[in-house]
């Protein structure tokens, strides 16, 4: 097993109205085999016992399933390891004498509350405006009751793999999040299920995406390329296309996106 001595530069910040600014801290006899996280565990344990306060950042499951992780390491969202989650980077990524160069997502719609956690509830309005289904209660109903092709179903699933921890926004020029709405719009109105509510939440959660602030896409293709579940640029074409076709259908509801 072999040890790692790494300088960290990391981004502390008290608190969303406070200036922040890089903090050196020296992280010594780290294993090659920790995750990223628990190499920052080992770090604010070590902070702690010298009376210093521990570096916040967000986690969960540390199993690349929940999102909550994420952070920018040396200008990479979660890392230099393409399709990684940060809490499954690990540490033999990085060489002996390495510096590594540690900060939150960068949006003005991921507001930072402390260090390296940011606010990313402007995704949860996103998902309440229209990410939903409307489906009778009761029993749970055959699984085979309605067939659906099998290209349509793997479609959906990759749409669907999007786990919402906003590396697209991190890595977009212009903090767009059209990469995680476009997964969210598309993984239901690709199945039959979700049809009845297709245009409207099409237009709803576009609406919602640009009020909460986030930019406009304009296919530098740097979202797919951080996205740890490599979600396509491809559903971002197909929302656009919902889009217009739910505009026709309601002129009136018409998107500053979709006028000439």
């Amino acid at each position: 097993m072999s040890n790692l001595n790494l300088t960290l530069h990391v981004w502390r910040q008290n608190s969303p109205h406070e200036k922040g600014g890089f903090v050196r801290y020296e992280a010594t006899d780290i294993t090659t085999h920790m995750s990223f996280l628990e190499m920052l565990d080992v770090v604010n344990e070590r902070l702690i016992e010298s009376g210093e306060l521990p570096i916040s950042f967000d986690h969960d499951c540390r199993e690349g399933i929940c999102g909550a992780c994420g952070m920018v390491i040396n200008g990479a969202p979660h890392g230099p390891q393409k399709a990684t989650t940060t809490c499954q980077l690990h540490m033999r990524q990085f060489k002996d004498g390495d510096e590594v160069w540690i900060e939150p997502w960068r949006a003005g719609a991921f507001p930072v509350v402390k260090d390296l956690v940011v606010d990313r509830s402007s995704f949860d309005r996103i998902i309440q405006s229209g990410g939903h289904i409307g489906a009778r209660t009761g029993s749970a109903p055959d699984a085979n009751e309605i067939l659906i092709p099998k290209g349509q179903c793997d479609e959906a699933m990759d749409a669907a793999a999007c786990i919402g921890c906003g590396a697209c926004v991190a890595a977009c020029p212009n903090a767009s999040a059209s990469l995680f709405t476009a997964a969210k719009v598309s993984h239901l109105g690709l199945m039959p299920q979700g049809q009845p509510e297709r245009n409207d939440r099409v237009r709803n959660m576009v609406s919602q995406h640009d009020a909460e602030g986030f930019g406009s896409c304009t296919n530098h293709g740097e979202c797919e390329t951080a996205c740890p579940k490599g979600i396509s640029v491809n559903f971002i074409a197909r929302m656009n296309r919902d889009l217009l076709k739910a505009a026709i259908t309601a002129p009136n509801e018409l998107t500053e996106r979709t006028k000439p």
